[in-house]
Formats: structure tokens, sequence, C-alpha cells
């Protein structure tokens, strides 16, 4: 049995839980990020001083061994009236958290109801707020605010940093220590993975850890925040939190989604993460490219006026090449 610990937080870990979840031989734990404070997540947190449910949620129903039905009611959104925009999920992760009085307590008693395959864990139980410091002096509050930015790359950011000094959740330390292998990524670089780096001692565990470490670069380049990046850049960002000797394996898409896809994408100023093999030769990690494409999908929440065709991670090859390392 390998302990695999995924680092992030949102759809990205969500990806990476589905695609190894079927596998018997693995025990699998997500470390998450607790600066989400935008929809739903963002009303809970501010009107019921509770800790942030949405990423938690996602993991959970990821690793969740119920019944489709059950899957579906933790994802449902509503509509209209009082509650519209809320996440069913996330309302009972923070009516168990008022009814246990604490966070893990809440997220303990989930993990029974769903019948969950391994563990979720926040990477930090104190309430925090990502911020952004700019080289202009600006500072952006939250990581609402921080993630529907479109100036990121053009202002440039001096610094991230939490509003709070946030200590390391024991139960991330625990799994860190006993990790075999610790998958980083994919997911939004700067609301979804590096405020998990900026929580204390999580980046001299994970540097301490006999773990083999694996990065996971996302698909497609977000706008305002990656333009341009190929996948060394993130390579470059990943390594400058954790060093540039941190990493073991740098698993990339090396294949390009279909024109209409890109062109969709392009409307949106968003475009596909290229691959600089020579940028990736002779470092100290080795790079891996799989064709990760699984093509459009067309998805519509009730919550949505628009239908949006995105571009997703193939969850079978995903699984593959990870457990291949593995």
């Amino acid at each position: 049995m390998k302990n695999i610990v995924v680092v992030g937080g949102g759809t990205g870990t969500f990806t990476v839980l589905s695609a190894l979840k079927k596998y018997e031989n693995l025990n699998l734990s997500a470390i998450v990020s607790m600066a989400d404070d935008g929809g739903s997540t963002g009303r809970l947190r501010d009107e019921q001083g509770v800790l942030p449910p949405g990423d938690i949620r996602q993991c959970l129903v990821a690793l969740s061994e119920s019944d489709l039905l059950m899957r579906e009611l933790f994802n449902y959104r509503f509509s209209g009236g009082g509650l519209d925009g809320h996440n069913f999920g996330n309302l009972f992760i923070s009516a168990l958290e008022k009814i246990t009085g604490d966070f893990d307590s809440a997220i303990e008693a989930l993990e029974k109801i769903l019948k969950i395959k391994g563990q979720v864990i926040p990477v930090t139980l104190d309430k925090v707020k990502l911020m952004a410091e700019m080289k202009n002096g600006e500072i952006m509050m939250g990581e609402g605010e921080i993630d529907t930015s479109k100036n990121l790359f053009k202002e440039k950011v001096k610094r991230f940093f939490l509003n709070t000094k946030a200590k390391i959740n024991p139960k991330a330390k625990l799994a860190i220590e006993k990790a075999d292998f610790i998958v980083i990524g994919p997911g939004d670089l700067y609301t979804s993975i590096i405020p998990n780096f900026l929580v204390k001692d999580i980046i001299s565990s994970i540097k301490s850890s006999k773990a083999k470490k694996i990065y996971l670069c996302n698909l497609m380049n977000k706008s305002g925040h990656t333009d341009n990046f190929c996948v060394s850049d993130y390579i470059k960002v990943i390594q400058k939190y954790l060093g540039e000797n941190s990493l073991d394996y740098v698993i990339y898409n090396n294949k390009k989604p279909e024109k209409d896809l890109i062109e969709k994408y392009a409307k949106l100023d968003e475009y596909f993460v290229e691959v600089d093999k020579e940028d990736l030769q002779n470092k100290n990690f080795l790079a891996i490219g799989r064709d990760l494409i699984h093509g459009s999908v067309h998805v519509q929440s009730k919550s949505d006026k628009t239908k949006r065709s995105l571009v997703r991670h193939n969850l079978d090859e995903l699984g593959k090449t990870i457990v291949g390392l593995v």
C-alpha cells in the first residue's frame, strides 16, 4: 500500500483524486487550501464565520464511494430565492461545523457519511485570507478578488501572503511525513496551489519528507495570471517556493486540444500551455509528456446561463501515468 498525498484545491485536486480512486493499492490523502472566499463559500465565511467548505466538498465527493445520488446531492447548487448560488454540500459542511464545534470534526463525520476512500485534510485550521502585493504598491485582498483579477501578469505581483501566520494542520504534517509520493497540482497556480505553501511549516515538511515529489502541470493558461506560460514557467514558480531541486517528476500534456476548443478559449484570452522541451531537459527531475486531453466537456449548472466547452484531463491516462511512477 502506497501513501499518496495530493496538495492543491478546487477542481484540479478533484481531478487527480478521481483519477486515482479506482486503484486499490493506494492510500489517498488530499491536503486542501483554506484560502477560498468566493461564491457560496465566501458568503458562508462572511455570514456564519465558518471555515471555507467549497474545496473540501469537492475532494470529499471525489473520494466518496457512496451512490451517485448522494454525490449529486452534495454538488447540488440552488437557483433562485435566498439560497440562490449556494451549494448543498457547502451548507451541510458548515452546519456540521456549527454542530460539532470545529471543522476537523465536521470533516470526520462527513467522511463516514460519504464513505470516503482516504482522507481530506485542511492545510490549516486557522481562518486565513490570501493577499497579493503588487509591484506598484497595490494590495489585493482575498482569493475571490485575486482569482478574478486580469492584472496579476500585467502589473506584476511582488509577493503573495496570508493575512495571519497560519499554522499547519497536524494531520497535514503527519500525512506528508508518511507519504511515499506527493502530487502537487494541477489547478490555478496562484489561488489554489500557492496558498498551501504560505502556511507555516508546510514547505519544510514537504522538503524533509522522503516522498517522491510529482508536479502535474495545467492544460490551459489562466487569463491575467499565467499569460504566455510554458510548462517550464509553471515549474519555476513551484520551485521558487519549494526549492530548485525539489521535484522528482513533472507530468505535462503534450497534445493540443481540438482547434474549435482553442478558438473558444482564445475569446477569453486563455491559451494552451505550450511545451518547451529544451527547457525540460538536463534537469534534476524526469519530465513525462503524455496525451492527457479528454476533449470537450459541455457543462451547464442551474446557476449558469451560458454553456461552456472546457478542456479536461483524461482521467484514465492521468491515473495510469501517476500509478506508473508509483
